[in-house]
């Protein structure tokens, strides 16, 4: 089991955590949320908690929780800009459906 990070959103993480002035690494979730049934969390982590599973990619540390792990195995983590748009996205290969704001998903 993996997630990884490309090297824009490892760039845009190491960025906010430098300006935090603290953090261990961002932590990737979901809940049950949306349309579709789940939505993405995406959070800074201070401090682990039991159960976490920590992934390293370009130096950046990946925190998830292993109820969550089942459905972002596999996901890669990106960042970019599109227009006047710019944020996180989630390159999850387990997605067999989503709404159509992309907000939710279900696998």
């Amino acid at each position: 089991m993996a997630v990884t990070l490309t090297e824009a959103a490892a760039n845009r993480v190491q960025s906010f955590l430098h300006s935090r002035g603290k953090g261990l690494g961002v932590r990737l979730g979901v809940k049950t949320s949306g349309c579709s049934g789940l939505a993405y969390v995406l959070e800074f982590v201070d401090e682990l908690d039991d159960g976490d599973e920590v992934f390293e990619d370009h130096g950046v540390k990946v925190i998830i929780d292993r109820k969550s792990l089942v459905y972002l195995d596999g996901t890669q983590l990106d960042y970019g800009k599109e227009g006047l748009n710019e944020g996180f996205k989630f390159n999850n290969p387990n997605v067999k459906d989503q709404c159509g704001c992309g907000e939710s998903f279900k696998v």
